[in-house]
């Protein structure tokens, strides 16, 4: 096993220095077109987090000014950097069983309920999807706990899991599956054993996700905003879970009602702690702080 081939692309352009404070009137041409192509809505507060990520973008390209970067943007050679922005300003630093309660909800309610039931009897399919999957810390979280449990409870069903991102970069890190020891800490022992292969010589200090849970995950660059989706599957679980708390109320209804007709009777939509619904206008209803059923 090789260390994760997906090295950061701020090479070094020998005396680059760090450019000048963005300007007010460029701050506010950013934030327009980080909006218009993700619809991720960036307040005066997150100037400081959109210089420091795309100062590493300048730096990159061996380009000195904001001006020049959004000069750059605008012409026909910078159209892939569009992606690379979009990517920069959405990562977000995770790691495996971040918001536990929701995987114990998971675990101890949702898959009883569908799983366990008589009704089912004979076996069916276990979908979720994973709809900000990040880097995969979600997903694989997800996939230990659905195998452990179709493994060891309830026998005759599969599963599998959608991993949709607008960052291309970031979803294809997460399809490697390798992860460095501080992301998976809080997984537990004997998983870690019978789910990762460790790694030795250069790639000590990495593990990665065994192929028999790699195969059950589905990986698509997905914009949530955008007029339609390339896929008709219904889920009884969607994980989507912080990433509305960059969006505007009116996107957020958009997106939950988007959400809602790919979620399964009696399913379940999981947003992240920090979000809420409140206001928002959408046919789910409240099971506890959080999650959301679909009667």
């Amino acid at each position: 096993m090789s260390p994760s081939p997906f090295q950061s692309s701020d090479s070094d352009k020998g005396s680059f220095l760090s450019p000048p404070p963005i300007t007010p009137s460029e701050y506010e041409t950013v934030r327009k077109i980080v909006y218009d192509q993700s619809r991720i809505n960036l307040g005066p507060s997150k100037k400081e987090l959109v210089m420091a990520r795309l100062s590493k973008r300048l730096r990159a390209l061996g380009i000195p000014t904001y001006a020049q970067y959004l000069d750059f943007l605008g012409s026909a050679a910078g159209r892939d950097e569009m992606t690379n922005l979009i990517d920069s300003i959405s990562t977000n630093h995770t790691y495996f069983f971040r918001e536990p309660q929701h995987f114990d909800f998971l675990s101890q309610v949702i898959l009883p309920e569908f799983c366990e039931n008589p009704a089912h009897k004979g076996g069916h399919q276990f979908k979720v999807w994973s709809a900000a999957t990040s880097s995969g810390e979600e997903p694989y979280t997800i996939s230990l706990i659905l195998d452990d449990y179709f493994s060891t409870r309830v026998r005759g069903w599969s599963w599998n899991i959608l991993c949709t991102d607008i960052s291309t970069r970031v979803l294809a890190k997460a399809e490697e599956g390798i992860f460095t020891k501080d992301r998976i800490n809080p997984v537990r022992a004997d998983w870690l054993i019978r789910y990762f292969d460790k790694g030795v010589g250069e790639s000590d200090g990495f593990f990665r996700v065994k192929d028999s849970i790699r195969r059950n995950l589905t990986f698509r660059v997905l914009n949530l905003l955008a007029p339609s989706y390339p896929f008709r599957d219904t889920f009884q679980v969607v994980f989507c879970r912080n990433v509305m708390i960059y969006f505007d109320r009116e996107t957020q209804q958009e997106l939950v009602n988007k959400i809602y007709p790919l979620v399964e009777p009696g399913g379940y939509l999981i947003i992240g702690h920090a979000e809420s619904l409140t206001n928002v206008k959408h046919p789910f209803k409240l099971v506890k702080p959080s999650i959301y059923r679909k009667e």
